[in-house]
């Protein structure tokens, strides 16, 4: 059974960077598409980034700037590295993993941006 742990929210200065990891147990990060979704106060939960299983990637085009995701298969993480970070990236993020049924969320991160 496919377990995803996340680490590295928290709160940070505007300006500032945090890195997001996903840690797969139970399966491999490289068998399945992984990434990341957000959601914050109010709003829908919105697509961030993802990684294929080849190794491309996909982000919302406009985070793709400030962000970036990617994938240790030694450690079988996937990353969320977010820099130049805004008060508007404050949200929930949350990794998921594609399986054909959907997509399989983690429990989920704060990250706040605020001064």
């Amino acid at each position: 059974q496919v377990q995803l742990v996340e680490s590295g929210g928290g709160l940070v200065e505007p300006g500032g960077s945090l890195r997001l990891s996903c840690r797969m147990s139970g399966g491999l990060v490289s068998a399945y598409t992984v990434g990341w979704y957000r959601q914050a106060p109010g709003n829908r939960r919105e697509f961030v980034a993802s990684i294929f299983r080849d190794g491309n990637m996909n982000y919302m085009d406009y985070m793709r700037d400030r962000f970036t995701i990617s994938r240790d298969n030694a450690k079988n993480t996937v990353y969320l590295q977010m820099n130049t970070l805004k008060p508007e990236d404050t949200a929930v993020y949350y990794c998921f993993v594609n399986f054909a049924t959907g997509p399989y969320l983690g429990q989920g991160l704060q990250v706040t941006v605020s001064s």
